[in-house]
C-alpha cells in the first residue's frame, strides 16, 4: 500500500466545488434547525415550580472544583432528578459555571464509573473496594522499593488548599519531588 500514489486514491475537489456542497450543507443545517425548534419548548413556570411526586430538595454543595457552589438538588427514591442554584449561598450567591449547572447530568451519566473495575484478560470485571486499593498499596510500595521517582502524584482541581498540602507532604514521605496538578496539563 506504501507504493501507492495517494493522489490517485484522493477525489480532485475544486474550490468552487466545495463553496457549492459547502452552501449545500448549510441550507441543509438550516432546514434541520428550523424544524427542530418545534420539537423543544420552554418548560412553563408550573413545571419549573412543581416538584416530582415524592421527591425533596437538598442542600448540596457542587463538586467539579473546589470551588463549592451552591446546588439545590432534588431527589426522588434516591436519584438526583432536578437541580437548582442556592441563591442564599454564600460563596455562589445563586450562580453556576457550566460545569456546576450540568452536575446533574454528569451524577447521572450512563458511562460514569460508579465502582472499582480491573481489566482481566481484556475485559472488565468489578472488584471490591478493598482488593482494589490492596492492589494499589501493593503496586505503590513496589515501585517505593525499586525508584519512587517512577510515580506522579497528581492533584485535582476539586482540591483546596489544605488537601493540595497533604498531597504534596505524601509525595514528599513517599521519596518523589513528583507533584503536579491537572489543571496544568
Amino acid at each position: 500500500m506504501s507504493n501507492v500514489n495517494r493522489e490517485t486514491l484522493l477525489p480532485k475537489v475544486g474550490r468552487r466545488s466545495f463553496l457549492k456542497m459547502a452552501a449545500l450543507a448549510g441550507a441543509a443545517g438550516s432546514a434541520g434547525a428550523i424544524n427542530a425548534a418545534t420539537v423543544t419548548r420552554d418548560a412553563t413556570t408550573l413545571e419549573l415550580s412543581k416538584q416530582f411526586p415524592g421527591s425533596k430538595k437538598v442542600k448540596t454543595i457542587c463538586t467539579a472544583c473546589s470551588v463549592g457552589c451552591g446546588i439545590i438538588a432534588e431527589v426522588q427514591n434516591g436519584v438526583w432528578v432536578r437541580q437548582d442554584v442556592a441563591t442564599d449561598h454564600p460563596v455562589s450567591l445563586g450562580g453556576h459555571c457550566c460545569k456546576g449547572a450540568d452536575m446533574c447530568d454528569m451524577v447521572k451519566s450512563s458511562v460514569r464509573l460508579k465502582y472499582p473495575m480491573e481489566k482481566v484478560n481484556g475485559e472488565w470485571k468489578r472488584i471490591s473496594y478493598e482488593e482494589a486499593l490492596d492492589k494499589i498499596a501493593t503496586q505503590l510500595d513496589k515501585y517505593r522499593q525499586e525508584n519512587p521517582e517512577q510515580v506522579l502524584f497528581l492533584g485535582s482541581a476539586k482540591m483546596s488548599n489544605e488537601q493540595a498540602y497533604y498531597v504534596r507532604k505524601f509525595g514528599a514521605f513517599y521519596g518523589t519531588n513528583n507533584v503536579d496538578h491537572q489543571a496544568r496539563i
